[in-house]
């Protein structure tokens, strides 16, 4: 049984990695937009914080199935 905790705890290595990148390039895209359109800035500021929720979500996702499935 220690093997597969072990497992588990990789694959949330994985997941959080997973979503680091992909906070970087939510924001990568929200300042590039704001960049070549500064008056979008409302519009894209609220996307971006929902991408940042969401990608943050399946890092901790990722924790809770590292811990449940053991």
């Amino acid at each position: 049984m220690e093997i597969h905790g072990n497992l588990n705890m990789i694959g949330y290595g994985l997941a959080a990695i997973g979503g680091g990148v992909g906070v970087g390039l939510v924001f990568a895209a929200y300042i590039n937009g704001v960049a070549r359109q500064p008056e979008a800035q409302r519009v894209l500021q609220p996307l971006a914080f929902l991408g940042l929720a969401f990608t943050e979500a399946l890092a901790i996702l990722g924790l809770v199935f590292a811990f449940v499935i053991v």
